[in-house]
C-alpha cells in the first residue's frame, strides 16, 4: 500500500481526477470544475510532499502525524494532512509565482458548490475559469519536475496550452488596463475634469501600501513617479563583513563585529501615491516591467545570537 503522503501516488491520483475533469463530452462544467479543484489540491500536496512529507502533515498534540510523515512510526490509517488553505499558503512561499489567492478562490468555489446553496463554479464562465486554473496548476506541475503532457496526455496538452496562452493575454490586458486607467485618472485630476464623486475619493498622498514586511522604491510605470514595491518572502540571504563574504550557512568569526545582511525579496505588491496605481500580484508586476524581486538590508540580530553559557 502506498503511504498517504507518497508524492508519486498523489500525482497519479491528480492525473485521474484531471482525466475526469477534461471529459467535456460526458460532464457539465460544474462537475468538471469540481474534479479539477480536487486535483489542484492533490498537486499542491504532491509538490510539497516531494520536498518533505512533514510539509503536508497536520500537527497533532501527540505528534502522531508528524512521526508518521517522518517515517519513525507506522500508522497510515491515522495520517491526516493539512487543509487546502495551508497547502496553498506553503506553495505560495515555496513555488513562485504560485498565487495563493487565486488557488483559494478555486477551492472556495468547490466548498460553495459542495456545502452551500450557492452556485460555486457557475459564477465564472468556463472560458475565464480554465485559464486561471491552469495558470496555477502548471506551476505545481513544474515543481514536481513534470510537464503538462505527463499530466493530461499528449492529445490533451494542446487544450491546456491554449488556456495558458489565454491567461497570459488576460494578465497582459489587465496590466495595460490598470496602467492606462491610472494615467487617465491622473490627467483628469490635473485638468479638473474628474467627476465630483470620483474627485472626492481621491486623496493626495493616500497610503495604498499593503504594509508587507519589506519594501523599496520603484518608478511607477504609469506616471514615472516614485512608488512603493513590497514583498513578504525572503528568496535569498547574503551576509557580509569587512574582510570578505559569508553565506547564510557559513557562520561568523568571533572577532568580526561589523556585519551586514542583504536580503532578496520577491515582489508581491506595488502602489503609487501619485497616480494611485495598484498592482497586487507578481504577474501584474512582471507584465508591468517592474522588478520581480528587490534587495534590502536585514537585521544581523535575526541571524546571529550570542551563545548561551550554562553553569555546568
Amino acid at each position: 500500500m502506498n503511504s498517504p503522503y507518497d508524492h508519486e501516488a498523489l500525482w497519479i491520483k491528480a492525473k485521474l481526477f484531471l482525466n475526469r475533469a477534461m471529459d467535456d463530452d460526458f460532464r457539465s462544467f460544474d462537475e468538471q470544475a469540481l474534479w479539477a479543484a480536487l486535483a489542484l489540491e492533490l498537486l499542491a500536496k504532491a509538490a510539497l510532499a516531494r520536498v518533505s512529507p512533514l510539509l503536508v502533515a497536520e500537527p497533532t498534540e501527540d505528534g502522531t502525524n508528524l512521526l508518521i510523515a517522518s517515517g519513525l512510526v507506522s500508522g497510515e490509517a491515522r495520517f491526516t494532512s493539512v487543509r487546502a488553505k495551508t497547502l496553498f499558503a506553503r506553495c505560495h512561499k515555496a513555488f513562485k509565482p504560485f498565487d495563493q489567492a487565486e488557488a483559494n478562490r478555486i477551492i472556495n468555489g468547490r466548498n460553495e458548490y459542495l456545502h452551500s446553496s450557492g452556485t460555486g463554479f457557475m459564477a465564472i464562465p468556463p472560458k475565464v475559469w480554465w485559464p486561471r486554473y491552469w495558470a496555477q496548476a502548471t506551476i505545481l506541475v513544474t515543481a514536481l519536475d513534470q510537464d503538462i503532457a505527463a499530466l493530461v496526455g499528449a492529445d490533451r496538452e494542446r487544450i491546456v496550452l491554449g488556456h495558458l496562452e489565454q491567461n497570459a493575454k488576460n494578465v497582459e490586458l489587465r496590466t495595460e488596463a490598470l496602467i492606462e486607467r491610472a494615467k487617465q485618472r491622473l490627467q483628469q485630476r490635473r485638468e479638473g475634469t474628474l467627476r465630483t464623486k470620483v474627485a472626492a475619493e481621491w486623496k493626495v498622498g493616500r497610503d495604498l501600501t499593503a504594509w508587507l514586511s519589506h519594501n523599496t522604491t520603484a518608478l511607477c510605470p504609469a506616471c514615472g513617479s516614485e512608488g512603493v514595491l513590497e514583498g513578504e518572502d525572503v528568496e535569498n540571504t547574503q551576509i557580509f563583513h569587512e574582510s570578505g563574504f559569508y553565506s547564510s550557512s557559513g557562520g561568523i568569526n568571533e572577532d568580526i563585529t561589523d556585519v551586514t545582511v542583504e536580503l532578496t525579496i520577491g515582489s508581491d505588491y506595488f502602489s503609487c501615491p501619485t497616480c494611485q496605481l495598484v498592482l497586487d500580484s507578481w504577474e501584474l508586476i512582471n507584465h508591468a516591467g517592474l522588478p520581480t524581486s528587490f534587495e534590502t538590508e536585514g537585521n544581523p540580530e535575526d541571524y546571529f545570537q550570542e551563545p548561551e553559557y550554562g553553569n555546568d
